[in-house]
């Protein structure tokens, strides 16, 4: 009889059945390949959330980035409006003080001024917009590189839609 047994538990065990089993906390039993899916699912699920908690940490850092950058373009055109406004004010100035002349040569003269310091001022305003602008989207797409989001999280593609100045 010992003998029967221990070659039917060699065939058994050729055959890849098992005697074991396991039991659940609720009492009932599992087979090694119920607790092998079950592993394998919750393995998964747990990778699931890693990604999905990557991708939020992702998008919260690319949300800073674009705040930050918002923030600079938004002093920037600030200083640039205000810096062709003052321009526009200096003409006027300039061009007031231009006609209070007597004569058509120093009019002209006044006039010539006037515009060439106008022209100077706007010009110059308009390359410290780009200025700032080109270095906020810049530290923006450096800061991004760091976040690693996924495709499409960063709205650097809209880029060329920014105002490009006077």
């Amino acid at each position: 009889m010992k003998k029967i047994l221990g070659m039917l538990v060699i065939a058994m065990a050729l055959s890849g059945a098992s005697f074991v089993s396991a039991q659940t906390t609720d009492g009932t039993a599992t087979t090694p390949a119920a607790t092998t899916a079950a592993t394998r699912a919750a393995a998964r699920a747990a990778v699931v959330a890693a990604n999905a908690a990557k991708v939020a940490a992702a998008i919260t850092c690319v949300s800073g980035a674009v705040s930050t950058r918002e923030t600079a373009i938004d002093a920037a055109v600030a200083t640039h409006a205000q810096a062709v406004q003052s321009a526009y004010t200096t003409r006027a100035t300039e061009l007031s003080g231009a006609y209070s002349n007597t004569t058509a040569k120093t009019v002209q003269a006044g006039v010539k001024v006037a515009w060439a310091d106008f022209t100077k001022s706007v010009k110059s305003a308009t390359a410290a917009w780009k200025t700032a602008k080109t270095g906020a989207w810049t530290a923006f797409r450096t800061a991004t590189l760091a976040c690693k989001a996924p495709a499409g999280v960063s709205d650097s593609a809209n880029s060329s839609s920014e105002v490009v100045g006077q």
